[in-house]
């Protein structure tokens, strides 16, 4: 007998037949002689009809009224697939986050997890119960309810099974692994068996939204293997553990891309290592998250700072420099709206010189301006505008043969 943590997203659980289907896949695993624990979201489009009620009321909601908003949720979910199990005459107990001992800290609307409690859970799973735990929250030290960011669910997961030494945690969603670029979007997109925690954690902060970023961290921090596989097909999925073997001596495993981003500037900054230091300390102290950076001097020995954030976090980000112009020292801010990330990402980067400059050539010759770049050993992004994000994909996962993978490696 060993330990399985399931998790399934808001679509797989978005009906009540839905439900059903997912009772029977846990009630597979559980037949296996297994202890389970599933962990689910908010059923279908939950949270933005919550989402879209606290809009009713204000446009500026607290961030700890949107959080024991939200997680009305996930006890939707937990409480109806838990009767689903009962109806089949299987032992099972719905848990809440904080119920379940997951520990975060004290941050509203994106909190990280900073411990497991395990007693209940443990002393429950000695019953002989199926524990149906709500992903995406948790409680602060204080006894406040949080939430952990959309994709939370998936943490939740990866965190009970680091914390309880489970033997498999398998990520149920609507696609059945995890491909070398987002098939809606782009055509001859190939799923791949298996992918590397680096590698992942670069496609999903790249935007690939099949994982959650944190998951992946939490799961290469603690060695958990996590397998990506379909919901509502009993096919082969996608590994993602620590060593990954290369697929057709691939050097860029896949293309991510994400929409919405911002190019800010600070112009003028006074002094160029006071100023940067208390930009980004602003931003940081207010869980602003800056991906690309690049800093020029102009003519009067001044620093123009440029970065990009997501369009979400832009107002924020807005108040909060303005509220420290003196402390940082600044003229003004600029910003550009409408534009998208474009990357590739691959192990194999690191000892083959030249794929960079491929990847600027191809945009280059396509028209496809780049508005910024940043690179790492194993990928390269471009800011390119929102309208040629799709090409700029298409290209890339074209020019890397990215759809030529043998069907025995797909």
């Amino acid at each position: 007998m060993g330990l399985v943590v399931q998790k399934f997203g808001g679509t797989s659980v978005g009906s009540v037949e839905k439900i059903h289907h997912v009772a029977n896949r846990v009630i597979q695993e559980k037949e296996r002689g297994n202890d389970v624990i599933v962990v689910v979201s908010a059923m279908g489009k939950t949270t933005d009809e919550l989402v879209r009620l606290a809009g009713e009321m204000t446009s500026r909601p607290e961030k700890r009224e949107m959080d024991m908003l939200l997680t009305t949720g996930e006890q939707m979910s937990i409480s109806l697939l838990s009767m689903a199990l009962q109806n089949r005459g299987y032992k099972s107990t719905s848990l809440t986050g904080w119920q379940a001992g997951i520990r975060t800290e004290a941050v509203f609307s994106n909190a990280r997890i900073t411990d497991v409690k395990t007693e209940r859970v443990k002393g429950l799973l000695n019953e002989g119960r199926v524990l149906v735990v709500a992903g995406f929250q948790g409680m602060d030290e204080n006894g406040e309810i949080t939430t952990l960011g959309r994709g939370g669910s998936d943490t939740t997961a990866v965190a009970l099974a680091a914390a309880l030494r489970a033997d498999r945690c398998d990520i149920y969603t609507d696609v059945d692994g995890v491909y070398t670029t987002d098939p809606r979007y782009v055509k001859g997109a190939r799923k791949l068996t298996a992918v590397s925690y680096d590698e992942m954690l670069e496609m999903a902060n790249l935007g690939a939204g099949v994982l959650h970023p944190r998951a992946v961290e939490f799961a290469k921090n603690h060695q958990i293997t996590l397998t990506v596989r379909s919901s509502m097909e009993e096919v082969e999925g996608t590994i993602i553990e620590e060593d990954a073997p290369m697929e057709g001596n691939l050097v860029v495993r896949g293309v991510a891309f994400d929409q919405g981003i911002v190019r800010m500037t600070v112009v003028g900054l006074q002094d160029e290592l006071i100023g940067m230091s208390s930009v980004f300390t602003v931003l940081a102290d207010n869980h602003i998250d800056v991906d690309i950076i690049i800093q020029s001097k102009t003519d009067t020995g001044k620093v123009n700072l440029s970065f990009s954030i997501k369009e979400a976090a832009l107002h924020e980000a807005l108040e909060v420099l303005e509220q420290h112009r003196e402390q940082i020292g600044f003229d003004q801010i600029e910003h550009e709206s409408g534009l998208a990330k474009v990357s590739i990402v691959g192990s194999g980067m690191v000892s083959n010189p030249g794929v960079a400059a491929k990847m600027f050539s191809v945009l280059a010759s396509n028209g496809i301006q780049m508005k910024m770049v940043s690179t790492s050993e194993i990928k390269v992004s471009a800011l390119v505008d929102m309208e040629k994000m799709q090409d700029a994909a298409q290209i890339l996962h074209d020019s890397f043969s990215l759809s030529e993978l043998a069907a025995g490696q797909a």
